[in-house]
């Protein structure tokens, strides 16, 4: 299972990334905007993707999106059945479609 720990340690390897609170619970951030946070359950992150539907349609039991989210390009994540790998790549993501354009641009792809 992955822990909030282990998420920090993987967004830990991007650049500019700060560690906070959002609404009550931590975050990571870049640049004071927030691209990951756990929420309060302790068991889920919510996360920024463009691959919403595909991650709905493909692990639905992994990926949902509460109604508060409908309108923003995030989606939940439940740890406990969360691929490391696969969530790895979607926090990378989240990062880059929170950070400014230029620091973006220094991650290699």
């Amino acid at each position: 299972m992955v822990t909030w720990d282990r998420v920090c340690d993987l967004v830990s390897v991007l650049p500019e990334v700060e560690q906070g609170i959002s609404y009550g619970t931590p975050a990571c951030k870049i640049r004071g905007k927030l691209f990951v946070r756990l929420l309060e359950d302790g068991e889920r992150v919510a996360i920024f993707t463009h691959e919403r539907e595909a991650l709905l349609t493909a692990a639905p039991e992994t990926y949902t999106v509460p109604s508060h989210y409908t309108n923003y390009p995030m989606v939940v994540v439940a740890l406990d059945t969360a691929d490391p790998v696969e969530l790895s790549e979607l926090l990378t993501e989240s990062w880059r479609i929170r950070a400014p354009k230029r620091l973006a641009a220094t991650l290699p792809r």
